[in-house]
């Protein structure tokens, strides 16, 4: 038996002509609230108020970043402006503690910076030496 899957969940039906039923909302809402800011305030004071309005009603009806609502951004900006905000760093994990740090720079005095390659070959030397007394003293 075969059933038909849904396809194109995500696309709104055009109601209005080109407008989906929430593109006219955001459109003749933005025309009504400059409708009503031009009666009360006057053609003089309320371009300014009206340009905002009209930007903000064209943004939500028209602009898509990354695909995705207009409304979206505003909603994410809003949340992050007004939720607390948690800030988290990564511990180290292999911190040194303050006996090891002495430890390490005695041991730096001691060779010095930097091994020279005839120091690291007496160095070398040395724990062979050591090691071969060892191996006699276990095996007597």
């Amino acid at each position: 038996m075969q059933f038909k899957v849904p396809q194109f969940l995500e696309i709104e039906d055009k109601i209005f002509g080109p407008f989906t039923f929430r593109e006219f909302v955001y459109l003749a809402g933005g025309a009504g609230l400059c409708f009503t800011i031009y009666k009360l305030l006057g053609l003089a004071l309320s371009i300014i108020p009206i340009l905002v309005v009209a930007g903000i009603a064209l943004a939500l009806t028209f602009y898509r970043p990354n695909n995705k609502p207009f409304l979206n951004m505003v909603e994410s900006g809003f949340k992050y402006f007004t939720q607390s905000k948690l800030y988290i760093w990564k511990k180290e994990k292999n911190k040194k503690t303050h006996n090891q740090l002495q430890s390490t720079d005695k041991t730096s005095e001691k060779f010095g910076s930097r091994l020279s390659s005839s120091k690291l070959k007496d160095l070398a030397w040395s724990l062979n030496v050591l090691d071969l007394n060892k191996q006699k003293d276990n095996t007597q």
